[in-house]
């Protein structure tokens, strides 16, 4: 026999552990052979000071990727008086994220193929390499590429942080490190600007590249040493590589399209519209070839069934909704009720970090519920209901954010389960897969909200005034009940997205988690 097959492995799977027959008979007769079992055989049990070990120094790994994608940002103005190039600034900014979200799913997959340890180590080493010629870049163009190369490296962390996280802790207890995650990345998304603003103005610009040399390496130090103790289940396997580059060319093209439409290019003009069918044509092609592959890079049946299409959908939803809020609201504070630029920066505070306090609450009610997707349902459901009384209502601005912490509140539910539930519902060899392609689809959807939103705003005030990035010498032109007015489409869209992910939630299957069925709250610390 070559291949384990549900009707003859009774046999050979009594020989195995529970767990792992469990993940046996859950995969299909073509996905396993008889030579990959030895893989699944678990070392010695990680102690609990070995997990704590691992889990911080993934969290110090997570930590560099959340705040390299905010801390270049006020130090833009500093860096193109070097340059004496300000046209092309945004770039900076662009490179980054288009290289993190083309390699999401590559990582992902690839963890999957070569292990976990392999792509930490290749991911933090491009991080780092990115990051040393960003410092020492002599001109723009080169801090652009240098950027870019950073980016590879930064999209690589998340999802094989993710998946590293799957094979230490059990499925029931996983929402808890979930919760530890989202507050780093909400710290390191907070005291980015902050950090890349004193360096930029005591120190010099370069030094928001240099400090990630010495956390890259701390991380490393902590997390190779027990990675070997880490239980293995990726499977060798021939690489897709054409299907990997037609999934991230299609990507890119994408997000250029979001990036560009409506700033650079007008929606309608022939260049967007051009892209747009590029990267459909790209699109329609990797399917294509996914279908006739015999090992595809992402395999399309692993994206359907009844959780992982609704899993994937509700935590873009999410993301989408605080992530264009994040981008938009501080020109709402700004006009309509005058905050200063760093003031409004302050107020955008309730919506991120109480977030957090939902996916920790999330995470906690998953280590103990059986029936633990309702704790998101209720969230999403809550959080549409506060982003209704944002649109149906005006309020002075202590209101306004106590509404808003709510609305993060119930959003942040949505987190831990969406990944958990993504993450439970494959095998085990195809974890690192399915969460790249959650990390990716997330990052799209938040590209396509922050578009959006913008869009909306652009045609509910009738005018062609810049909404992210460099607006706030067109604020006060912008009269403040006119914006108090746009903002109720902005508001009523945030609103249809957590009702969105509200339904997604209720008709994603919920399936058993593995793992104790009553958990202590995790502690990080002695």
């Amino acid at each position: 026999m070559n291949k384990f097959e549900r009707q003859s492995s009774s046999a050979d799977t009594q020989t195995l552990p529970d767990d792992i027959a469990e993940e046996l008979s859950r995969l299909p007769s073509e996905v396993l052979s008889v030579d990959d079992a030895p893989s699944l055989a678990p070392p010695a049990p990680l102690s609990q000071d070995e997990v704590r070990t691992i889990v911080i120094s993934l969290m110090l790994t997570m930590f560099l990727a959340a705040l390299d994608q905010t801390i270049v940002a006020t130090a833009l103005p500093t860096i193109g008086r070097q340059f004496h190039d300000v046209s092309n600034l945004s770039w900076v900014i662009t490179a980054y994220l288009l290289a993190s979200t083309a390699v999401a799913p590559v990582f992902g997959t690839l963890s999957d193929i070569y292990g976990r340890r392999v792509m930490i180590i290749i991911s933090l080493s491009l991080f780092v390499a990115g990051s040393v010629l960003c410092a020492i870049a002599p001109n723009l163009p080169m801090l652009i590429l240098a950027r870019g190369l950073q980016g590879l490296g930064g999209g690589g962390i998340m999802p094989v942080v993710q998946t590293v996280i799957s094979d230490v802790v059990s499925p029931r207890e996983r929402g808890q490190y979930q919760a530890y995650f989202s507050s780093v990345w909400m710290v390191g998304g907070i005291l980015g600007p902050v950090i890349g603003g004193v360096f930029a103005e005591h120190l010099h610009w370069s030094m928001i590249f240099w400090i990630n040399v010495p956390l890259a390496a701390a991380a490393i130090a902590l997390l190779l040493p027990r990675m070997k103790k880490i239980p293995v289940f990726h499977r060798k396997r021939k690489v897709d590589w054409i299907g990997g580059v037609l999934l991230m060319a299609s990507a890119v093209v994408f997000m250029l399209v979001l990036t560009w439409g409506g700033t650079r290019f007008p929606w309608l003009s022939p260049t967007v519209l051009a892209m747009v069918g590029g990267a459909v044509a790209l699109a329609v092609t990797f399917v294509w070839h996914a279908r006739r592959a015999e090992e595809p890079f992402l395999p399309l049946p692993l994206l359907g069934g009844s959780v992982v299409p609704f899993g994937l959908t509700a935590g873009g939803c999410a993301l989408g909704a605080i992530t264009g809020l994040t981008v938009q609201l501080p020109l709402y504070y700004e006009a309509v009720y005058h905050l200063s630029a760093s003031e409004a920066g302050l107020a955008l505070i309730p919506l991120a970090a109480v977030s957090t306090c939902g996916a920790a609450i999330a995470g906690r009610t998953m280590a103990r519920a059986k029936h633990y997707k309702r704790v998101a349902i209720v969230g999403t459901s809550w959080a549409a209901l506060c982003g209704l009384g944002l649109t149906l209502t005006t309020l002075p601005l202590w209101a306004l954010l106590t509404l808003m912490a709510a609305f993060a509140l119930g959003l942040g539910t949505t987190f831990p389960v969406c990944v958990v539930s993504v993450q439970n519902s494959v095998a085990r060899p195809q974890v690192g897969t399915i969460t790249g392609a959650l990390n990716f689809f997330r990052s799209l959807m938040s590209s396509f909200t922050v578009a959006a939103f913008a869009a909306i705003l652009l045609i509910a005030l009738g005018a062609d005034v810049p909404l992210a990035g460099e607006h706030h010498g067109a604020v006060n032109a912008i009269p403040g009940d006119d914006m108090r007015h746009a903002f109720r489409y902005v508001f009523g869209a945030a609103t249809a997205l957590m009702a969105g992910a509200a339904l997604c939630l209720i008709m994603m299957e919920e399936r058993p988690l593995a793992g104790p069925s009553t958990t202590q709250p995790v502690e990080m610390a002695e």
